[in-house]
């Protein structure tokens, strides 16, 4: 799932996903070619819907694409003329897809922490979705779950207004050994408290949830967004203030801070990251050696190096990091959510620092380059999902805000699935 993103997709044989050795199973069962006269219906060229995946082109210039004649388009009588394919890009992947529509059953959890309405099946008609037959380095499809109306949320709100407009999920430690078995990060839809939540009482008697709350940052012009306001970052005791385009949009629609579950690390513009790095460079460069091989192959930085031998201390100590959000909210990341230990095992200089008992660990960050001033440049900065690991995070959209819980994710899943 990918908040960053409003349309849910799939693979459809026949499928071709380029630059996807190592991503692509043969043994997933990919949906199989839907044809107008199969289950699944066509989208109209004149459907808003069309619109909205072909970046809100207007329908008249869809329709002309889609072959409808300049008199129907006139009289608007394409309904019989499907949207034509449209291409749909990521950051590090794109695919050529088609819309489509037809009925999606989403199946209950026997979990107490669900509403009653959860209980029974949900039967959504006429739900779209792309059909993809050719992607690059997009083996496996997305569930858009972005603010535009072709995500999942969206769509499900028309159904039920509580599912659609309330999600969260807990995302699962990172792994980058692919043969590691994990548990899958919970996914919850219609997330309300209960009464099983820790609870904090206030003087006045008034019961609070344990997440804590930013609100979202309006975006007309990118409504897909779900931007917050990042006031500062601190390291160790030293607290680092944003630029303005972090802490809100302006009118063209730029700035602000994406919350982006399909996003690895959290990128930082040019300004903003190299203040952080340098701060946290110059605190830990106090206790361990720079490890600039690793920062040259990895573009990763700063790295140091670690060597249990020389080091009485134990494991790491590097500066704890806080991120401090607009409404008075700080996040205090737990230091695996922004400083990796490398295992040594990629080449043949790393195994014999391994087992020299060197490690290697870099500050996991992204450095976004300068910021743009165009008319359309978007967020100026995104959190990522590596710095939520670890955390529940809640997504509501009737109230505007986005909130916090520090969790057990693993622990989360068997709770659902108990």
């Amino acid at each position: 799932m990918d908040t960053g993103s409003d349309l849910v997709w799939f693979p459809c044989a026949p499928f071709d996903c380029i630059m996807c050795e190592g991503k692509y199973d043969p043994k997933v069962p990919y949906m199989k070619p839907l044809n107008y006269n199969n289950s699944a219906d066509f989208i109209p060229c004149d459907s808003p819907l069309c619109s909205a995946v072909h970046s809100s082109l207007p329908s008249s210039d869809i329709c002309a694409i889609s072959n409808c004649p300049l008199e129907s388009i006139e009289m608007s009588e394409c309904s019989s003329f499907a949207c034509p394919s449209f291409y749909y890009a990521y950051a590090d992947g794109s695919f050529v897809a088609r819309l489509y529509r037809d009925n999606l059953s989403l199946e209950p959890m026997s979990s107490s922490s669900t509403r009653t309405q959860q209980q029974k099946s949900l039967h959504l008609k006429n739900f779209t979705f792309g059909c993809a037959n050719t992607a690059l380095a997009e083996p496996i499809g997305v569930a858009g779950f972005g603010g535009g109306s072709l995500s999942l949320p969206a769509q499900l709100a028309t159904f039920s207004p509580e599912l659609g407009n309330r999600f969260s999920y807990c995302l699962i430690s990172h792994s980058f050994k692919f043969d590691r078995i994990r548990k899958p990060s919970p996914l919850i839809l219609g997330r309300y408290d209960d009464q099983k939540e820790k609870k904090i009482s206030d003087h006045g008697g008034a019961v609070a949830s344990e997440f804590i709350y930013t609100p979202m940052l309006d975006n007309p012009k990118h409504p897909y967004y779900y931007c917050v306001g990042l006031e500062a970052i601190q390291i160790g005791t030293t607290k680092i203030d944003t630029p303005k385009s972090l802490k809100r949009v302006n009118s063209k629609g730029n700035g602000g801070t994406v919350v982006d579950s399909g996003t690895t690390f959290t990128m930082l513009p040019s300004v903003v990251f190299e203040a952080v790095a340098n701060e946290f460079g110059n605190r830990a460069g106090k206790m361990y050696k720079r490890a600039v091989e690793t920062e040259d192959r990895t573009g990763l930085r700063p790295c140091f190096y670690y060597n249990k031998k020389n080091n009485k201390r134990g494991n790491w100590r590097v500066p704890k990091m806080v991120l401090h959000f607009t409404g008075n909210v700080s996040i205090s990341l737990p230091q695996a959510n922004y400083f990796f230990e490398f295992s040594g095992d990629d080449d043949e200089e790393g195994k014999r620092k391994k087992r020299r008992g060197e490690k290697v660990g870099c500050l996991m960050l992204g450095n976004a380059g300068e910021e743009e001033e165009g008319e359309s440049s978007g967020p100026a900065a995104a959190l990522g999902n590596y710095q939520q690991q670890g955390f529940e995070v809640v997504y509501d959209l009737g109230q505007r805000k986005i909130g916090f819980a520090k969790k057990k994710c693993s622990s989360l899943w068997d709770n659902l699935n108990s």
